[in-house]
């Protein structure tokens, strides 16, 4: 006799991977708010619009490499 629940009819469970993409942009904007609170903070710039820019378009591009190279495993973790 089938159980009540509906536990015969589950599929079975995927194994999981780690998906790096996630905690690699999350790192990355909260180092960038560490960066605009500690120049709203200072009485001098902590980096200079010059350099903050770059690092910034840097940043995403590293951000949104990471996320394409992970496409596939976050494709399997739906």
């Amino acid at each position: 006799m089938a159980d009540i629940r509906g536990a015969d009819m589950r599929k079975p469970s995927k194994r999981r991977r780690f998906d790096p993409a996630g905690p690699v942009t999350g790192l990355f904007f909260l180092a960038l708010a560490g960066l605009f609170l500690a120049d709203g903070l200072a009485d001098e710039n902590v980096l200079p619009a010059t350099t903050l820019l770059p690092v910034v378009l840097i940043g995403l591009g590293l951000v949104g490499t990471v996320r394409v190279l992970t496409r596939s495993r976050r494709r399997d973790l739906r």
